[in-house]
């Protein structure tokens, strides 16, 4: 018997029998056949391949909420990934679901991230014909672009999840973990790098709100995750009350940080920027990386420019727009 089986006999006896198992053929199955590896699971093996992949780790110099703030402990899209996976595995491993069918899924849920945010999303949606939404481009970076476009070949599973994580009921209990763990977790670290920003103080906050979830951060994600786990594993909510005071909150942020005037200052910038890069890889596709010219050729050029385009990171597009569009003085 190899590791593998024994944990997924260890599975069977320990998890929910409403989890995902990782024997089960359905949730593990891949866009093209592989051997099963010795030592991991199934889930273990996707967690793996999307932590050691080129779109992860550009997620650290992608835009969270403010654009390339100056200081070392404001969220980027990198420090946001890692606090909903430890969110997600929390609730997962007290309602006894799959713990890494949970991480894989929230490790890999914002790959596909344009930058410089939502702003640099709504950008490419604007432009592209084919539109564009994060949640749809972290599927297209696993399938299709990852390790050459080969594609990770992630299970269906995990596969589900990162497509439903914004908005989607996912097929399995573990993802739809993902979907209110990254709510929870970006609102709650969002109004954190709002204070140290000066754009909120704690004062600011809707009493109706904080009264319930509580004052501090900490109490906060303490309230809303005891809250998920004590609602079980019919439907991963959360009991009237608190999700009232959630939303309330959600709502709020909306209103006064995510479309503040001074936390966007400088968006229009990072939108006149990402316009004028879709527009030349546009015109001159043969000056895109090989990978993308094949993309190009197989299906379209807009396809091509948006994956390029929105795999960049905020320091890559800002760089790249100053070597094509700033004048090189003479030395």
């Amino acid at each position: 018997m190899t590791i593998r089986e024994q944990l997924e006999i260890n599975e069977a006896r320990f998890l929910s029998r409403r989890a995902a198992h990782s024997d089960d053929t359905g949730a593990t199955i891949r866009l093209r056949p592989e051997e099963p590896c010795p030592y991991r699971t199934a889930f273990q093996r996707d967690r793996d391949r999307i932590l050691h992949c080129n779109a992860f780790r550009r997620l650290k110099r992608k835009t969270q909420v403010f654009l390339s703030p100056v200081g070392d402990h404001y969220r980027t899209r990198l420090t946001h990934t890692l606090e909903v996976a430890q969110v997600a595995r929390t609730i997962s491993r007290a309602l006894f679901l799959n713990e890494d069918l949970t991480e894989a899924i929230a490790l890999g849920h914002d790959v596909g991230h344009a930058p410089f945010g939502h702003a640099g999303e709504s950008v490419l949606n604007a432009v592209c014909p084919h539109g564009y939404k994060h949640y749809q481009q972290s599927m297209r970076v696993v399938d299709c672009i990852e390790k050459n476009g080969e594609g990770l070949n992630l299970t269906q599973a995990v596969r589900n999840g990162i497509i439903c994580h914004t908005n989607m009921i996912a097929d399995t209990l573990e993802g739809n973990v993902v979907r209110v763990a990254d709510r929870i977790a970006y609102i709650n670290h969002d109004i954190e790098d709002a204070i140290r920003a000066g754009i909120l103080t704690p004062e600011d906050l809707p009493e109706a709100a904080v009264s319930v979830l509580g004052h501090t951060h900490t109490e906060r994600i303490t309230t809303l995750v005891d809250a998920v786990i004590a609602h079980g594993t019919d439907t991963i909510d959360m009991a009237p009350d608190i999700r009232a005071a959630h939303d309330l909150l959600h709502a709020f942020m909306y209103e006064h940080v995510y479309h503040d005037l001074n936390a966007k200052a400088e968006e229009q910038k990072a939108k006149i920027l990402l316009e004028e890069l879709y527009r030349y890889f546009r015109r001159a596709p043969e000056k895109m990386p090989a990978l993308y010219q094949t993309i190009a050729r197989k299906t379209d050029t807009d396809r091509a420019v948006c994956d390029y385009i929105s795999g960049m990171s905020d320091g890559y597009a800002v760089d790249l727009y100053q070597e094509l569009f700033i004048p090189h003085f003479w030395k």
